[in-house]
């Protein structure tokens, strides 16, 4: 008797090819047109840059990535970034205190709004974004309340009208500079990925973050694990905020603020990268890769300021649509 000829399905779908490499396609696309309209954006000392730049984004989108993890959203991260880098600051310059204790205290504070925001979303079952939103401008007023509202730096006038008499510590002022900066996002990154990819506790992160109900009748502690989730998200954005100080120097009301959309942008953009259909590490790099290709080729060309945010948010659009055709 003879076999039915069984119809093979085609081995090529384009929409999951664009899914899993569309990004990337779009990056190598970006390399290429930037680079014809300025030989010099491919250089090395504009690489650099653009690695440099995606730095601090790209810590802060980390945090995110884990927050994403457990099905959850931090939207405080920005103003998180912003409270470290007005702490971290003013403990060198109000108080003269060591590089680590001014790091471990811009860290203990971002690590109370995470146990704080761990609490309301976990014990009082507020809704992740709504809680994060309101804790955002909580901690906008309480970082403009600490500094009085005025750019903290070197040798600022004081309230009493005599002069801050503390320095910025010259190993702490290395942090922002390269090669420094740059290995710091790369360890953060490689280290999130290992920890959420080939350990127990980052693959639980997955498990609630995919159906929270059977995480938790299949034995596993759903609540500690959103408290380390929200923790760790805390943590990378007081780390963003502590790099940004030692690059800037200073402590600028809000600073952390314009990271938040950047960062929101890369986590989501990273979700389809390599078909992952997750938040990942690496895909949030890539999605931070993404965003600073863009925003330093068109400073190159010369795009008026006005106009780059209309190209940004576009192609930024059409990243998100690549992944999510697939992903839904």
């Amino acid at each position: 008797m003879a076999t039915p000829e069984v119809k093979q399905p085609s081995s090529f779908d384009f929409f999951r090819f664009l899914y899993k490499y569309g990004t990337l396609i779009l990056i190598v696309l970006l390399l290429i047109g930037f680079s014809v309209a300025n030989p010099a954006f491919l250089q090395a000392s504009n690489i650099v840059t653009i690695l440099r730049s995606i730095s601090i984004v790209t810590i802060i989108a980390i945090g995110i990535t884990i927050s994403l993890s457990v099905g959850g959203f931090d939207l405080s991260v920005g103003s998180v970034a912003s409270l470290s880098n007005a702490v971290v600051i003013s403990m060198f310059v109000w108080y003269s205190q060591t590089p680590l204790i001014a790091i471990g205290a811009a860290i203990a504070a971002a690590l109370i709004v995470g146990a704080f925001n761990a609490f309301m979303i976990v014990k009082i079952r507020i809704p992740d974004l709504l809680l994060t939103l309101a804790v955002m401008f909580i901690i906008q007023g309480v970082a403009l309340t600490y500094t009085r509202g005025a750019t903290i730096s070197e040798n600022m006038i004081m309230p009493d009208g005599s002069y801050a008499e503390g320095t910025m510590s010259p190993i702490f002022a290395k942090l922002g500079q390269v090669p420094y900066i740059i290995i710091i996002m790369l360890v953060c990154v490689v280290a999130v990925h290992v920890f959420l990819t080939y350990t127990k506790h980052g693959r639980s992160l997955y498990i609630i973050g995919g159906n929270e109900e059977a995480a938790r009748l299949s034995g596993i502690a759903v609540n500690k694990y959103k408290v380390i989730a929200y923790l760790l998200s805390a943590f990378f954005a007081a780390l963003g905020g502590i790099i940004l100080a030692s690059r800037v120097m200073t402590a600028e009301i809000n600073a952390g603020g314009p990271y938040l959309m950047d960062a929101v942008a890369a986590a989501f953009i990273g979700f389809a990268v390599f078909g992952a259909g997750k938040p990942n590490a690496i895909g949030t790099f890539v999605g931070a890769i993404l965003i600073g290709i863009l925003a330093n080729g068109l400073v190159m060309m010369s795009v008026p300021y006005y106009a780059m945010d209309i190209v940004k948010g576009t192609v930024l659009a059409l990243a998100l649509a690549i992944t999510y055709y697939k992903y839904k």
